[in-house]
């Protein structure tokens, strides 16, 4: 696993890490967008003007594969201990390990900045995230049925968690 690094997000990124998310927002239900987002859109998504959260491109060598972020859990100052994490992958990078350095790297992050617990928020079909989290040690927290809608179909959302420090 050695041949993986982690890189702050930069611009130079955004098209890729774009072109990574509308895989999954077109084909599939990891995401609850349903239509193409604009480069402006998902800098919204990945940049933050708060510096506790932040975006970590994943790459092989000199190519991306992936991403992982840490964003803010609510805005109240009571979760201010607490942060969700996301990751996506390109499809062909799926089962190498690689959603698993990457939840490491951002607990490692997490810690350093003092957040206590982080949650993922998964769509209940997907099974490969919920695996992927469970096998890091996150338990789950929360199941919220038929929240969600897309391609037709009414989606439950589960919440999963861990405390950190």
């Amino acid at each position: 696993m050695e041949n993986y690094y982690f890189y702050e997000m930069e611009e130079k990124y955004l098209d890729e890490v774009l072109q990574i998310y509308m895989h999954y927002v077109l084909n599939t239900t990891a995401t609850f967008h349903s239509r193409q987002l604009t480069k402006a859109e998902m800098r919204k998504i990945v940049f933050f003007s708060n510096k506790k959260y932040r975006t970590f491109v994943i790459c092989e060598k000199n190519k991306v594969c992936g991403y992982v972020l840490l964003t803010q859990h609510k805005k109240r100052e009571a979760y201010d201990a607490t942060a969700e994490v996301t990751i996506y992958l390109k499809h062909d990078f799926i089962g190498k390990g690689i959603g698993s350095m990457a939840i490491q790297h951002i607990e490692d992050y997490a810690k350093k900045d003092n957040f206590h617990v982080l949650v993922a928020t998964i769509c209940g079909q997907n099974e490969n995230s919920i695996r992927l989290f469970e096998k890091n040690g996150y338990v789950k927290c929360a199941h919220y049925k038929e929240v969600g809608q897309k391609f037709g179909q009414m989606l439950d959302v589960v919440a999963y968690q861990k405390v950190i420090s």
